[in-house]
């Protein structure tokens, strides 16, 4: 049998590293949502790094909005960001201060909680595809702004936290370019995921969104 997932808090320190590191260790671990409904918990399976400033696929690219602002702060707190008008999505923030690097959380298995996931997702066909994406994730989490800038060492009591769970081996890792991702960021290999985990979402490229006349 396996060992069961370590329920320790990851360290501050464990996301004050350089984003590229901190994207493939964060496979296999833990990430818990208390909700006054109960706990949900998912264990990462997908993931995509983005380096702030320094990269074109970041939204901290263009430098500090009131938008991006929790990429500009402490490592281990969370950034959550609306996209077209419709989705939330969960970003682990990663570096020293006013680095902006960050993770996106893109797809996990539901391990606790899968009850109530589904109730946030009935249009899932199966447990596997609730959190199978960042949008889908972050409705099965019920995860949205009012959790940007959430500190996830905060301990048992914060909505968001992250467990060392069962760290995925380096050889059971797959890397490619990110999903959706356009311009001089398309082709970055920064999209980490575990090897033929049913959870994962499918890649596709960028498609230009064309603008209503």
């Amino acid at each position: 049998m396996s060992a069961r997932p370590d329920r320790t808090p990851l360290p501050r320190d464990f996301y004050d590293r350089p984003v590229l590191a901190v994207a493939p260790d964060l496979l296999g671990r833990t990430l818990v949502r208390r909700t006054p409904d109960g706990p949900i918990e998912l264990r990462i399976t997908e993931v995509e790094a983005y380096e702030g400033e320094a990269d074109p696929g970041s939204h901290a690219y263009r430098g500090r909005t009131a938008r991006n602002a929790s990429m500009f702060g402490p490592p281990g707190h969370a950034y959550v960001y609306f996209i077209y008008g419709m989705w939330f999505s969960l970003n682990v923030v990663c570096g020293p201060p006013g680095h902006a690097s960050g993770v996106l959380v893109r797809a996990g298995e539901i391990t606790v909680g899968a009850d109530l996931a589904r109730k946030r997702r009935i249009s899932a066909r199966r447990d596997a595809e609730l959190a199978k994406g960042p949008a889908r994730l972050a409705a099965a989490l019920d995860i949205d702004r009012s959790l940007d800038g959430t500190d996830l060492c905060a301990g048992p009591t914060a909505p968001l936290s992250l467990l060392a769970g069962t760290p995925t081996p380096a050889d059971q890792v797959s890397v490619g370019p990110r999903t959706g991702v356009g311009g001089d960021g398309a082709h970055h290999p920064y999209r980490y995921w575990i090897t033929h985990d049913p959870t994962v979402s499918p890649y596709r490229a960028h498609a230009p969104r064309r603008r209503s006349t």
